[in-house]
């Protein structure tokens, strides 16, 4: 089984003032450089003739290059109890459009659309159980902001899941192109 995703990554720059911004919450378990990117559609656990299928149908998708910048930070909860912190991506319009590209060359090939609303972000910190408070850091970095990048490809990931977290490997880099 491969367990996989499609994501954009930011260049060495925004991750590097990303991983600077970390800290401040006790038990957070902060992601590494190495794990930084935005998630643009979630496929889950597929076995390989389903993984090559998908590696074609995202090959065949045409989208123009566009930029992004960060901007703002938040959070995800679960009946009132903060899961995520994430770091927001801005202007939503292209990259929610790609995200839709995406959604429907997956489900073009057999896999269901996306259920949720889509919100583009960069995952900061997953929070376990004992994680203390995040009001202050989401205080402290409200004002969070990069300058604008080009995004002009984006990846299939393959998602490994160990004792220590996730381990991401891009198996397959897509060019944008109009």
């Amino acid at each position: 089984m491969h367990r996989l995703f499609v994501a954009i990554r930011p260049p060495a720059t925004v991750r590097a003032q990303l991983i600077a911004a970390m800290g401040g919450v006790p038990g957070a378990r902060w992601q590494d450089g190495d794990q930084l990117h935005a998630t643009l559609r979630f496929i889950g656990e597929v076995e390989r003739p389903l993984a090559e299928e998908v590696a074609i149908a995202l090959g065949s998708l045409r989208a123009a290059p566009f930029a992004l910048r960060v901007e703002g930070v938040g959070s995800f909860d679960r009946r009132g109890r903060v899961h995520t912190l994430w770091a927001g991506l801005r202007p939503h319009d292209d990259i929610a459009r790609l995200h839709r590209k995406v959604d429907q060359a997956l489900a073009a090939i057999g896999l269901p659309r996306e259920g949720r609303a889509y919100l583009p972000h960069v995952t900061l910190a997953r929070m376990g159980g004992s994680a203390g408070p995040v009001d202050r850091f989401l205080a402290d970095h409200a004002g969070l902001a990069s300058p604008p990048f080009p995004v002009e490809h984006f990846y299939l990931y393959e998602s490994t899941l160990g004792h220590e977290g996730a381990r991401y490997e891009a198996i397959e880099r897509y060019p944008l192109r109009g």
